[in-house]
């Protein structure tokens, strides 16, 4: 596999690709494909509900929700919504509007809510001073109510997980969820890392379906570090900045105070 020269790695393709080959991870990745007319259909055949997404972006832009339903294919980007009688219209319509790179398709989980809005979860995961990797910190994102994508940029709100679970689960379940994301984030960096040994900090966006059964959304090498200052444990966000100061990923004088 060819080396990548830079800490940040964008490709989502060569990602997800480098941890679907790792026995521990790869029964956490969801079904990825490059998008194409035949890869799309074949994926709503077998899942009804797809992510089409760029094989690089950031904050969720160009991200569409596709779904199959009785006699029409319909897309969702942004807050605007198409609908189409065949799935040859509906890929028409996605290459016109979609951002001009490759994209991916990959299968649609159908995510936990809260209030109504759909969630994710960001598992921060770190080299620590001592050069292990270390998960750092765990925040929920919850949707804008009429969009598709979670990310803070795009209207998302960070919130504590424990919050989110609190309806869904007991104390006991939501302790045991906690610790089985905290451990599929850390297993999906070391993953990366093996195949790109320069990565030493990672956002792992990881979903819950109606079965609290998690997902590897995807893999952030950039992630923002100044997410957590919205849990109420400062010393999380304290620490999350100490490292990635350490790693030469934010100046030594930044002050916490954005982002995105």
């Amino acid at each position: 596999m060819r080396r990548y020269a830079s800490k940040h790695l964008t490709n989502k393709w060569l990602k997800t690709k480098a941890i679907a080959r790792d026995a521990k991870v790869r029964g956490w990745v969801p079904e990825t494909r490059l998008m194409n007319l035949s890869s799309l259909r074949a994926m709503l055949r077998r899942y009804g509900m797809v992510y089409v997404k760029p094989v690089s972006g950031t904050y969720g832009r160009g991200v569409m929700r596709v779904e199959a339903g009785i006699g029409a294919y319909t897309y969702q980007v942004e807050q605007t919504k198409r609908s189409f009688a065949t799935v040859e219209d509906l890929y028409r319509s996605i290459t016109r509007h979609k951002l001009k790179r490759s994209y991916l398709v990959q299968r649609g989980i159908r995510l936990l809510k809260y209030k109504g809005r759909r969630f994710d979860i960001r598992v921060m995961v770190q080299r620590n001073l001592r050069g292990r990797w270390e998960t750092t910190g765990i925040i929920g994102r919850v949707a804008h109510p009429r969009k598709i994508v979670t990310n803070y940029h795009s209207g998302g709100k960070p919130t504590a997980l424990q919050t989110l679970l609190a309806p869904l689960s007991t104390k006991t379940v939501r302790a045991r969820i906690e610790r089985r994301i905290a451990s599929v984030g850390y297993n999906a960096a070391v993953a990366l890392n093996r195949a790109y040994p320069t990565v030493n900090m990672v956002g792992a966006d990881i979903g819950l379906d109606t079965s609290f059964r998690p997902w590897i959304i995807e893999l952030n090498t950039a992630p923002d570090p100044y997410l957590f200052r919205f849990l109420k444990d400062k010393r999380i966000h304290r620490k999350v900045l100490r490292y990635a100061r350490a790693l030469g990923r934010i100046p030594p004088t930044a002050k916490s105070r954005r982002r995105r």
